[in-house]
């Protein structure tokens, strides 16, 4: 046992012992660390009830200069010590000094004065020994029931323990004085650990922690600085730590609060708020909101673009927006929004602004109603988004739609003259050719003019064939060719084609072939006319690009409600390139074979179109 600087006190040598100022908290502990005896001053600054028996290592904390782990109250020392005491988080001043009575008892005296008991000892002291000797003085303190009650050490600690913050005590050497569990669990600490408190930042932050600390010393207390922290915890994961430090009586308390989840929450609203406000100027649209009687709109990034105003020297009102949209569409605007509000309904408009340097842009509003959960409307908000170079190219594309559809019905007047202008000739040209050929009216001596006479007549059917692939086309195009539908022998229908065009193919050394017909049963409704035009086309096509000795012949096939018509021939046919063009008006597969026969390049694209009349496909 360590007992220093004992006193040894007679009765004869002291006069009666008084607790002369009340304000000073005293009291007496044996060995065991017993309180056996304390003035209502102490009682009430420790928050006891009753002192007799109470352990004082449960009302006295003390430090770890005073004592370490594993040591008893035998081995305080007299002297000046620092405690925590009656579960406050702050350091006090206690004066210990140990007495021993005339039956040799060690007694330890507590007390907030500041000077050894030897001087403050005056009077008779019999009464303070039969009291500690006898140990059956209970002191209770009385409490009015509307007083508060102060928190006892053991509440202090509870509280400390329960908290997730982290909580530390620093002296003005930077080194730990008290820290909580979550401190300790937090950092891999225990209370035996003599780290220093930069210990726990990164080495590049420790000058600035070490500057903040020695500033917060030399103010004034009561001072609260607040900084944050890039810190690493035992686990190795680095963490933003909120800290609060306060400087009382020469210690630094400190309250740190992880921040890293909130942070990373800032980071990712920030994050999507970047992104909003990128994909808003991609799309050329912002996002507003007007609280129904206020003055004042909020408006996004976007929108003061829009607007072509500056969002630092602009604040979007109602009178402010009201200046901005043209004159002619203001009142249908307004009107809109109070209908909105009245009827509760959404809402979409177009209306035009002026922006400052005076520039004309189309905007398209859309908008819904914010409802109170009485459902009312109290709010506007919606988008704006600006539609002027849509605008702009849709006014082309009518202008554009409205000089072509001019054009067709030029073409088409022209066409419709020109068909009559031209065939009424045609037709004399035709019939006088083939009488002259026919020597109708009686012989010809010359053979020349019948030779004559013939090309006339040739040249005549070409053309008016011509006009009229001209005139089918036009009268598809526009919508008016219709068709008379009938009850109709695919195989008939594919003879009489095939029979019209073997002339030609003979002339030229061709083989024409029919006999691949599946079923010469199978009847089809449609126009006939039409279909014999489809499969004339395309066997006069096939003959005209199939050079002499080849062959020219036609599939069909019936697949369930369809008929699969196939012309193949042994030609020079048509390059992969050109596959998709040639079924367009006028186009023509360019080559050399290909130029040396004539047409209008409508063959094809007329014989696509029939087809699709009946719901077909070429």
């Amino acid at each position: 046992m360590t007992i220093q600087n004992k006193i040894n006190v007679s009765t004869s040598d002291v006069s009666p012992f008084v607790l002369q100022q009340e304000e000073t908290a005293r009291c007496a502990i044996d060995e065991k660390g017993m309180i056996l005896y304390a003035n209502e001053a102490f009682c009430e600054l420790a928050n006891l009830g009753e002192t007799h028996g109470t352990d004082a290592l449960d009302v006295f904390t003390f430090t770890k200069d005073t004592l370490s782990e594993g040591q008893s109250i035998k081995d305080v020392h007299t002297g000046e010590h620092e405690v925590l005491i009656g579960g406050s988080p702050i350091l006090q001043d206690f004066y210990f000094e140990w007495l021993q009575t005339p039956d040799n008892r060690n007694i330890l005296i507590a007390s907030t004065a500041s000077n050894s008991l030897e001087n403050e000892l005056a009077g008779d002291f019999d009464a303070l020994l039969d009291k500690i000797q006898n140990s059956t003085l209970r002191i209770k303190t009385t409490q009015h029931p509307q007083e508060k009650k102060d928190l006892s050490t053991q509440d202090y600690a509870l509280f400390m323990s329960m908290s997730h913050d982290l909580m530390v005590v620093i002296d003005q050497q930077g080194q730990f004085v008290s820290t909580n569990n979550s401190f300790q669990d937090y950092f891999g600490l225990s209370e035996q650990d003599s780290a220093s408190f930069l210990d726990i930042f990164p080495e590049d932050d420790r000058p600035y922690i070490r500057n903040t600390l020695q500033s917060l010393l030399h103010d004034s207390e009561d001072q609260t600085i607040e900084f944050e922290s890039y810190i690493q915890r035992q686990n190795g994961k680095y963490h933003w730590i909120e800290w609060q430090q306060r400087h009382v009586h020469g210690r630094i308390y400190a309250i740190g609060k992880d921040i890293t989840d909130i942070k990373s929450q800032k980071e990712d609203m920030l994050r999507r708020q970047r992104q909003l406000s990128e994909a808003e100027a991609i799309g050329r649209m912002g996002h507003w909101h007007w609280l129904i009687g206020e003055d004042s709109i909020s408006w996004s990034e976007e929108i003061f673009r829009i607007f072509g105003v500056d969002q630092d020297l602009f604040t979007p009102t109602i009178h402010t927006l009201t200046e901005r949209v043209h004159k002619r569409d203001l009142g249908r605007v307004v009107q809109v929004f109070q209908r909105a509000i009245i009827e509760e309904k959404n809402y979409d408009m177009e209306f035009r602004i002026m922006r400052p340097n005076g520039d004309e842009r189309f905007i398209l509003c859309e908008g819904r109603c914010e409802k109170n959960s009485d459902g009312e409307v109290i709010a506007l908000y919606g988008i704006m988004q600006d539609m002027t170079e849509r605008m702009l190219y849709e006014q082309e594309l009518r202008a554009a739609k409205d000089a072509s559809e001019q054009a067709y019905i030029a073409k088409s007047r022209f066409l419709a003259n020109m068909s009559h202008e031209l065939r009424t000739p045609l037709n004399a040209v035709i019939g006088f050719s083939e009488m002259i050929e026919s020597q109708m009216l009686g012989p010809i001596f010359n053979e020349k003019y019948v030779e004559y006479a013939t090309s006339i007549k040739e040249s005549g059917e070409h053309l008016l064939d011509l006009i009229n692939d001209i005139l089918d086309m036009s009268k598809i195009e526009a919508g008016k060719h219709t068709l008379e539908l009938e009850k109709i022998n695919v195989k008939d229908l594919i003879d009489r084609a095939s029979q019209m065009i073997l002339s030609r193919a003979q002339e030229q050394n061709i083989t024409l072939r029919t006999s691949d017909v599946e079923n010469s049963d199978v009847n089809i409704v449609g126009d006939r006319r039409a279909l014999t035009q489809v499969i004339l086309n395309l066997l006069s096509n096939a003959v005209k690009f199939t050079k002499p000795t080849g062959s020219v012949w036609i599939e069909c096939y019936q697949r369930d409600e369809h008929i699969f018509l196939r012309v193949c021939d042994t030609g020079v046919g048509i390059p992969p390139n050109k596959l998709a063009s040639v079924l367009k008006p006028f186009e023509q597969v360019s080559s050399e074979y290909t130029r040396e026969h004539e047409g209008t390049g409508l063959g094809l694209s007329i014989t696509k179109e029939l087809v699709e009349l009946h719901g077909g496909t070429m």
